[in-house]
């Protein structure tokens, strides 16, 4: 394919880097099919534990100079990656939708992400604004500043092969750290790509070997990134499982993390919401990328006096839903990633018919002309209850569940009435419901929009969520801070050393 060779991935490529240089691993291969016609597209060779020695050296080298580059001109460096990836945003946003599935205009707007992430990173390059604060001791001066961490390892989900990498890229350089990151092994070709586009501009620019470097693998290779002393901050997106063994590990060592994990998220549909409205929001967020976005719409909880009118309105619209290629920008649906999440999407409808849930748009695997991947699945919507066990579970499926309200205040308590807090909605045109909604007695989640559905987040907001979902923030806002140290600076500029709280030590 053409993308392929425009972006220099065909056949079996190396899979561990430093940044502009590659190194040789004696790791296993790691093979990526594409979800979209089940064909080969590449491998790569996954770190082995001497490589990934290398790539701590270089890094932890690298960093030592990096972080004694002035910030604008850190951030000059990720202007030009910016600039790299719209000059790639056609032939990378093609592969993502490719290797991950997702739909055409989905890969597109994934690199375009990233593009966004680079230019507000470039503006913060010059705003790591400290504080000053008055002391209580005469001519004394406080103030605190920020400081880089070190080495930031990066472990990204398939659903956003790209995108997860560049918010936390992005933001770790210009505050000054360099980063290691470790690819989903589901989409490692998009991770191989984006090395060799930043590397164009590094080796332009002489960055020092070492900012950017790429370590692919399995499980072992990010158990390795948890464990390692080296790496003072991991920042990991994936289930709330692999999150909690994350999390155990880093802690152990009194290391920070950054974790985006699961989502259940809800959207509810107030009885003065504007249904056509909600409906959009509703379908985008419950099929788009098949339902693999830890973002994906998996509950409607929709007041009773509209529950028919809205439930036929999305029956009549996953009717009209085109399900196929992605890379057909005709098609709304694409493939789930690979059989075993075929498998558990089967698995929740069986759990769910047996739990007292009634399809109203019934699942199923497509097969036939176009579908000979095995990964194709029918989007589907279930009567349900928030209290059933596969309700409470996050499925990274098409699977809609549907549920009745009576009060607002019910709702919201349905609403939070899950273990996970990622992101949340409301449709409604009541100024009333809109702010109990965003209110101290409203969601529980770390988004929470108003007349948009839950997928969708724009870089200029932290993103991240609550609970189970992990308490991380990435992205926008001052999320810039997670990546840095703080430190109090006092200055003493008189002649006397007073001492704080009034105490007197003479000598």
């Amino acid at each position: 394919m053409e993308f392929l060779q425009q972006l220099g991935i065909a056949g079996q490529n190396p899979g561990v880097s430093t940044g502009i240089n590659w190194i040789n691993s004696k790791g296993e291969n790691i093979v990526s099919f594409s979800p979209v016609d089940g064909a080969k597209i590449g491998a790569v060779v996954s770190a082995d534990k001497a490589s990934y020695e290398q790539i701590i050296a270089a890094a932890g080298t690298a960093f030592t100079e990096w972080r004694m580059w002035p910030a604008p001109k850190r951030g000059e460096i990720v202007r030009q990656v910016g600039e790299a990836l719209r000059k790639y945003k056609e032939p990378l946003g093609k592969l993502v939708s490719y290797e991950m599935g997702k739909s055409l205009q989905e890969g597109y707007g994934e690199v375009q992400e990233m593009i966004d992430i680079c230019d507000f990173a470039v503006g913060l390059s010059r705003q790591l604004y400290g504080l000053t604060m008055h002391s209580e001791r005469p001519a004394h001066r406080m103030y605190e500043q920020w400081h880089p961490l070190g080495i930031t390892g990066i472990i990204s989900a398939f659903n956003f092969p790209v995108a997860v990498w560049s918010w936390n890229s992005a933001l770790a350089w210009v505050c000054g750290n360099v980063t290691i990151w470790k690819p989903s092994e589901k989409t490692p070709l998009c991770g191989i790509a984006v090395q060799k586009i930043v590397a164009e501009v590094f080796e332009k620019n002489q960055v020092p070997e070492g900012v950017n470097c790429l370590v692919q693998g399995s499980r072992e290779v990010g158990e390795w990134i948890s464990n390692d002393t080296r790496i003072p901050l991991v920042s990991a997106t994936g289930s709330t499982r692999m999150g909690k063994a994350l999390a155990a590990a880093v802690a152990a060592r009194l290391g920070k993390s950054i974790l985006e994990l699961g989502g259940n998220n809800a959207i509810i549909i107030s009885k003065e919401a504007d249904l056509d409205m909600a409906l959009i929001g509703a379908v985008f967020g419950a099929v788009g990328t098949a339902g693999q976005r830890c973002t994906s719409t998996r509950r409607l909880i929709i007041h009773e006096s509209v529950y028919e009118t809205f439930r036929d309105k999305l029956v009549k619209a996953y009717g009209q839903l085109r399900i196929g290629n992605p890379l057909d920008a005709q098609n709304h649906v694409g493939p789930l990633i690979d059989t075993d999440a075929v498998n558990n999407y089967l698995s929740a409808i069986d759990q769910c018919k047996q739990q007292g849930g009634k399809f109203i748009v019934e699942g199923a695997v497509l097969n036939g002309t176009g579908y000979e991947s095995g990964c194709y699945v029918k989007p589907c919507i279930a009567e349900a209850t928030n209290d059933m066990a596969i309700v409470q579970h996050e499925t990274f499926a098409p699977i809609l569940y549907l549920m009745k309200y009576s009060h607002i205040d019910d709702a919201i308590a349905m609403h939070n009435g899950v273990p996970q807090g990622l992101s949340s909605s409301i449709m409604t045109l009541n100024m009333r419901e809109a702010e109990q909604f965003l209110s101290h007695a409203g969601s529980d989640c770390g988004i929470a929009n108003v007349n948009i559905g839950t997928s969708g987040a724009e870089i200029g907001g932290a993103f991240g969520g609550e609970k189970e979902t992990g308490g991380g923030r990435e992205s926008g806002s001052d999320a810039w801070k997670a990546y840095m140290r703080r430190q109090t600076n006092t200055i003493n500029w008189s002649t006397r050393l007073p001492l704080a709280q009034g105490i007197r030590f003479d000598l």
